[in-house]
């Protein structure tokens, strides 16, 4: 294997996974080496309910992010959560619409077909991805779910054509299932700005997956029945260490599938949830850096 290792090395890539686990010096444009994200807010009821219930539990998160997809909201939803992104000062990310789960291919429901994730199926697909990327765009909305390594790329080049806003941004979602530094590195090459690799990627992969890329990581901290259902709280000072710049998704084990249909009650959960994350991080990393409250960027 050394010969293998040597030419991964010599390419920029790590010649295997960390298992010293060193401590990243990589950080978010403001210097912070965290931020909090809660997935799964699917309208602007929840997403309200959400950000109030953090301002009386006194602490904040950074991102929101919707994953039923933008064509299950209407442009009052959009326009709705828009202003509720800017009046608390967080980014909002609304999720592609067309994906495998709601194409006429019965595939992605089978036992084999699951394997595909969310990805598109046909050239029309991509068409309506980008529709629903300008649609969100005109109603202000900046941060988009990706699931589809072809959508993302071609995102890119509409970005850098001028065809949607420039200062769009786009996440990789966990459900295109990539797992290694390879696959975040061309990501990263084809326009990801943030990247969601699978929910049970070990620290020694998410160390030598950190030492590939610069962009920042995005990793489950608890996770839905439907994908495990497994909580990683007590990981998270570790994760912020040998990962930073991370984003921690939190709340997901209040929702029973990821297309939950969030309420106002579920949202307050998952609110209390990023409470005890950061109790594990005071604790047990205390001079960890979050990004303050407002940090998009």
């Amino acid at each position: 294997m050394k010969e293998t290792r040597d030419f991964l090395e010599k390419i920029g890539l790590p010649r295997g996974d960390n298992y010293d686990l060193p401590t990243s010096d990589k950080r978010f444009s403001d210097n912070s080496q965290y931020r909090f994200e809660v997935p799964g807010i699917q309208g602007p009821a929840a997403m309200q309910a959400l950000l109030e219930e953090l301002d009386r539990l006194g602490v904040y998160i950074h991102r929101v992010t919707q994953t039923k997809g933008i064509m299950s909201l209407s442009d009052e939803d959009i326009s709705k959560m828009v202003e509720l992104e800017h009046k608390w000062q967080v980014n909002l990310l609304l999720a592609i619409g067309p994906r495998a789960t709601t194409d006429t291919s019965a595939s992605v429901n089978t036992p084999e077909g699951q394997r595909m994730g969310y990805r598109l199926r046909g050239q029309e697909q991509i068409v309506r991805a980008v529709e629903d990327v300008k649609r969100a765009a005109r109603l202000g909305c900046r941060g988009f779910l990706v699931y589809d390594e072809g959508c993302l790329w071609v995102l890119n080049e509409f970005r850098k054509a001028g065809e949607i806003p420039s200062d769009c941004e786009f996440k990789v979602s966990a459900h295109t299932g990539f797992g290694n530094p390879c696959s975040a590195k061309l990501l990263e090459s084809i326009g990801a700005n943030s990247v969601n690799p699978v929910r049970d990627i070990q620290l020694q992969m998410l160390s030598a997956m950190r030492q590939t890329i610069n962009i920042p990581i995005d990793i489950h901290t608890e996770n839905p029945a439907s994908s495990g259902g497994f909580i990683r709280h007590y990981e998270v000072p570790e994760m912020i260490r040998v990962a930073a710049p991370l984003y921690l998704k939190t709340g997901g084990s209040v929702a029973k599938t990821h297309s939950w249909d969030t309420n106002a009650d579920d949202a307050k959960k998952r609110a209390k949830q990023i409470t005890l994350v950061k109790r594990v991080i005071d604790e047990y990393y205390s001079e960890a850096i979050i990004s303050p409250k407002g940090s998009i960027k």
